[in-house]
């Protein structure tokens, strides 16, 4: 069989979580062919792939969201008359209120990579006058005509393209990638498989609530556009996971039918970790953390709190390991705040080995404001090694369990609490039995419930169950196996 992942942001030119979990899952699966569509904010973001594609991997299609800009879309489709059910449809689209999907999937099949010269027609100045006025009665036309237009015109662009031929479609996230996925899976009629590490929608919110390159008088214009695109993603998917309970309960909370919902939790090669050594003691406790140097990975409420260590125990070593390309203006404020906190316990070490690496560390830590179910925390409870972790996604829930008797792996804090934080750091860092308890949970519980072959196993069963579902929606052409 040959699946479509269609990518938004991550492989095949980010190390690390969505991207580290995609590439072993092609990689373990050299049954089928793999395409990767991959989606980036820019062309000149990123550079060569952070992986050596699997064999199995035939091919990999680029495409950009900022090539929408440059463009030059032909306008031999200007005069075309668009019927009153299409202009319903396009109405609803830039008003983010749900749109008929297959009615505008038809459309932009027609119009080919003249979709994007929509934003010229004059159907699209009368809705947008039409929508100025019944919503945004305090914003200038002017205003409101460019932000719809940076909202929509990457959209346009993207489906104004061409999708490659698979059996089956598989979409990391949701977003672009999911309504790209469901525009594929209907125009070749084939099954839609989603899958979602963090909720897409959540994410977006608080990136865009942060955010100082929306106006204000946007935001919820710009959240309710992402809400849309998820909403359109759950609603042909013919299968939808996430990682863990909670997640699930959010995506039908969004609007996923709760019949194509399934949780799928991550799983790692244990054998890697299992047997890994505690590290050897030389006067120095050593917390690892494994994480991009991003801002969503909160790396500055890290170093305060590790400020506050510090002048608690100033032999404790804090080694930041992870890639630190992404964000060159971030990585520059976190050098520059760790070396105004005289941090200089504090190493940036970058991108490494993480099984050999985690035998210089006692423990290990994790700041994020957002996560799903993070890999790195799985390794190091598979290596023995407690967490310290925000209390974000699934993360309380792979530290304390759920129920399941194998007792506390590390501790769970709020987000951004300094003196929790820098407390949990402390507590570990003194107590060698506590450690020694923590990490025997750590490993018990890696093993009981967080297998790679599980996993996969997993995954098959979702393509197969996603193929008969498309076969009974479309029953005249049966999906190839």
């Amino acid at each position: 069989m040959r699946i479509c992942v269609i990518c938004e942001g991550c492989y095949p030119y980010t190390p690390g979580g969505v991207s580290s979990w995609l590439h072993h899952l092609m990689a373990d699966t050299p049954q089928h062919e793999y395409v990767v569509w991959a989606i980036s904010a820019q062309k000149d973001q990123y550079g060569a792939h952070a992986y050596t594609l699997p064999s199995n991997v035939v091919r990999v299609q680029d495409v950009y969201l900022d090539a929408a800009q440059h463009a030059r879309p032909s306008r031999r489709n200007l005069r075309i008359r668009l019927t009153t059910p299409q202009r319903e449809a396009l109405h609803q689209l830039f008003a983010c209120r749900d749109p008929d999907w297959e009615i505008l999937f038809s459309l932009f099949r027609s119009l080919g990579n003249s979709s994007l010269a929509l934003l010229s027609h004059r159907a699209f100045w009368e809705i947008l006058l039409q929508n100025c006025s019944e919503r945004h009665t305090h914003t200038s036309l002017s205003d409101y005509f460019w932000n719809i237009r940076s909202m929509f015109a990457a959209l346009l662009y993207l489906l104004g393209g061409e999708a490659p031929e698979a059996d089956l479609y598989h979409a990391v996230s949701a977003g672009y990638a999911g309504v790209l996925g469901a525009w594929a899976a209907t125009e070749r009629r084939k099954p839609f498989v989603v899958t979602e590490h963090g909720i897409y929608t959540r994410e977006r919110e608080e990136e865009i609530i942060r955010s100082d390159w929306v106006p204000p008088q946007f935001k919820d214009l710009w959240i309710a556009m992402f809400y849309m695109f998820t909403r359109c993603a759950y609603h042909f998917a013919d299968r939808v996971t996430c990682l863990f309970s909670h997640a699930g309960l959010l995506q039908q909370e969004i609007g996923c039918p709760a019949g194509k919902n399934e949780i799928v939790s991550n799983g790692i090669k244990l054998q890697r970790f299992l047997n890994i050594p505690p590290k050897e003691p030389d006067g120095w406790m050593d917390v690892g953390a494994f994480i991009r140097v991003v801002p969503i990975k909160d790396i500055k409420t890290m170093l305060y709190a590790f400020a506050q260590v510090n002048a608690a125990n100033d032999r404790v070593r804090l080694h930041i390991l992870g890639p630190a390309g992404e964000d060159d203006a971030y990585l520059a404020e976190c050098l520059q705040l760790a070396e105004d906190l005289d941090l200089g316990n504090a190493l940036f070490a970058g991108q490494v080995d993480t099984a050999a690496y985690m035998k210089k560390l006692d423990f290990t830590l994790l700041t994020s404001i957002s996560e799903g179910q993070p890999l790195s925390i799985l390794e190091s409870m598979a290596a023995g090694r407690p967490v310290v972790s925000t209390d974000v996604g699934s993360c309380r829930e792979l530290i304390e369990g759920n129920n399941d008797g194998y007792g506390p792996a590390g501790f769970c804090v709020p987000v951004m609490h300094l003196n929790a934080l820098a407390e949990a750091i402390l507590t570990l860092a003194g107590d060698s039995g506590l450690r020694a308890r923590m990490g025997q949970s750590a490993v018990a519980r890696a093993q009981a419930l967080y297998n790679h072959q599980v996993m996969l196993d997993r995954y098959q069963q979702i393509y197969k169950d996603a193929r008969e579902a498309a076969a009974a929606k479309w029953p005249a052409q049966r999906n190839a196996v």
